[in-house]
């Protein structure tokens, strides 16, 4: 009855999926088939893998490239969201490894932010003086917060995600604004997020909590733990995420 539901109330024609960090093979696909594809803005991250679930249309591109090659501030957003439109894209999931701001807010915990805060480096396909608002996709976000919570872990339901440009870590001295304004924080989500909304996609995304912003706790945050803890919750990440493909299938 709930996968009715959701197929229901979603009406995905061919789903997206863009891996963040942790997610990088696209397991819920059988026998995918490569396809490269050239957009206006240059090159994808990675050849497009293309197949089937549950007679569903998947395109899936890892954000940072299968071998996680290029950081965050050389992501491609705009040449991966175009490519999935060109690909017939009707909506998209991401997953996106992310720092809390907040205590309560703990690493190994899932987000599904309802809003996003990015003042800066914003991108855009749009050459006209079309003004979108952005926003997230209210029924792509329950299925993404269900498909969370069958993995047995803590999933928020909102919350604001906070992007900066990256790739070094923030200071103690940012956090202390930034946690003010969000819940998480990220390098990526925001950007694609918006041009998604750009080419009238549906969008959302699963965050998985990594690790606490820097200053948080106590302990000093180096980006090798938050790998370590990349590894240890990647799992997870890859069991919600099928899981959520298959709601919507």
């Amino acid at each position: 009855m709930a996968k009715q539901h959701f197929a229901a109330a979603v009406k995905v024609k061919v789903l997206g999926v863009l891996g963040g960090s942790g997610l990088y093979e696209p397991s819920f696909i059988k026998s995918p088939r490569e396809k490269k594809v050239k957009t206006p803005f240059g090159d994808p991250s990675d050849h497009l893998r293309i197949g089937e679930f549950g007679g569903l249309r998947i395109v899936f591109i890892p954000r940072h490239g299968r071998k996680h090659t290029i950081p965050a501030n050389l992501v491609n957003h705009e040449a991966n969201v175009w490519a999935m439109k060109k690909e017939g894209v009707s909506h998209i999931v991401s997953s996106s490894s992310v720092g809390s701001l907040k205590m309560s807010i703990e690493p190994g915990h899932f987000v599904v932010p309802d809003d996003f805060f990015c003042f800066w480096n914003v991108p855009t396909v749009r050459g006209d003086v079309h003004h979108s608002t952005p926003e997230f996709d209210e029924d792509l976000r329950r299925v993404l917060k269900r498909a969370a919570e069958t993995t047995g872990g803590k999933a928020h339901d909102g919350g604001t995600y906070v992007q900066t440009l990256g790739p070094r870590l923030e200071t103690k001295a940012e956090i202390r604004f930034f946690k003010d304004y969000g819940e998480i924080l990220g390098m990526t989500m925001a950007a694609e997020a918006t041009i998604a909304c750009d080419l009238e996609i549906g969008y959302a995304s699963l965050c998985m909590v990594d690790n606490y912003c820097n200053g948080i706790v106590p302990k000093a945050l180096t980006y090798a733990h938050i790998v370590r803890q990349q590894k240890v919750n990647s799992g997870r990440l890859t069991r919600a995420m099928k899981a959520a493909v298959e709601m919507l299938a």
